[in-house]
């Protein structure tokens, strides 16, 4: 439990910046699982146009400290090449 006046401060900042990072986190998630939706679905043109919005979305939450750069890289990567995989 905080005691001081600088540690309530800092409980209630790090609230604001919790919820925050559990929005933009959630809207990360949101725009990966378009895209997954339009792979399974089998909808090449949807998973492109999905994966479009999908990749600067995470790069943004990226930059802002929510994923690690390797993380995001490696997501982007990875969907990216299901994509491509859809059209041969």
């Amino acid at each position: 439990m905080a005691n001081t006046s600088s540690a309530k401060k800092c409980v209630r900042k790090m609230a604001r910046k919790t919820a925050t990072n559990k929005n933009r986190r959630t809207g990360v998630r949101s725009t990966l699982r378009k895209v997954e939706d339009a792979i399974t679905a089998g909808d090449q043109a949807a998973a492109r146009d999905a994966l479009g919005k999908a990749e600067p979305e995470m790069m943004r939450a990226v930059g802002k400290g929510i994923f690690h750069k390797n993380t995001g890289a490696r997501k982007i990567s990875r969907l990216s090449k299901r994509v491509k995989a859809m059209a041969g």
